[in-house]
């Protein structure tokens, strides 16, 4: 028989799945994962491109750095069209998370990634990265803003392939594609959405028994990484104070003791 206890945080679990929205990570992640129809038309919508053909998919695909103690990120959801174009789809609730900057680095991260050993610089093909925030980070009111390089001086488009694009999460307009997009990633429930390729998959992870268990377990999955994540932040601060042992510091925050020496190298010096 389940105890109290655990029927009481299998009913938050089930409470906060039937609060989620695309704008939500553990969502999101299952209704975009190696699936290519939705994410088609997502792409399709944003880049205002019809022809757009998706061959592969994968959420939260890590990109780990190459330099030594360097950044390493993971994409939200990382897609590959027909024509070997790349795309980095990050899904943002908090406004800081759609710094300019990442934006900067999540598309050196793609670039750097493209062309093998030999390969002409001119082989690389072009690469977006797509910000879907919750927020309208820019703050002009529209529902889409395009980054692209251009010539100071003469006013003409560099043309290097690399593609920024910002999307108001706010925005609302359910006469306009991207308006009705918009409307179904802020939506709780599938039965208001517009788009039944969206509807179907937040139907399935939300409202069945079989992909609540899903849904379920990825919560929980998320709530751990939350923890761990919240533990080494109070070594890392431990750390730097130095008043105690690393094996101190394990036994306190209940980490593996091979974590905080890991941390502990990563100080600055």
């Amino acid at each position: 028989m389940i105890g109290e206890a655990e029927q009481g945080q299998k009913q938050e679990v089930l409470k906060l799945i039937s609060e989620m929205r695309l704008f939500d990570d553990s969502l999101m992640t299952l209704v975009f994962d190696r699936n290519i129809p939705a994410t088609e038309l997502l792409l399709r919508i944003l880049l205002e491109r019809e022809d757009l053909q998706v061959l592969e998919v994968t959420a939260q695909r890590e990109y780990k750095s190459p330099v030594p103690k360097g950044r390493s990120i993971t994409l939200d959801i990382h897609a590959v069209d027909a024509k070997k174009r790349e795309y980095d789809i990050e899904v943002q609730r908090a406004d800081a998370g759609a710094d300019v900057h990442r934006a900067r680095f999540h598309s050196s991260m793609l670039d750097s990634k493209m062309l093998k050993a030999r390969q002409e610089f001119k082989e690389i093909k072009d690469s977006y990265v797509i910000f879907i925030s919750e927020n309208d980070v820019m703050g002009a009111g529209l529902p889409l803003y395009h980054i692209e390089r251009t010539i100071r001086e003469t006013g003409a488009v560099f043309g290097d392939g690399s593609h920024i694009l910002y999307v108001n999460g706010s925005y609302k307009d359910d006469k306009d594609p991207i308006g009705r997009l918009m409307h179904d990633f802020r939506c709780v429930s599938s039965v208001d959405m517009f788009y039944p390729l969206l509807a179907e998959q937040v139907k399935h992870f939300k409202e069945t028994e079989g992909g609540r268990e899903i849904m379920s377990k990825n919560v929980e999955d998320w709530a751990m990484g939350k923890v761990f994540e919240d533990r080494k932040k109070m070594a890392q601060k431990m750390i730097a104070r130095g008043k105690l042992t690393l094996t101190e510091i394990a036994e306190d925050t209940e980490l593996p003791l091979e974590v905080v020496e890991e941390l502990a190298n990563l100080q600055p010096a």
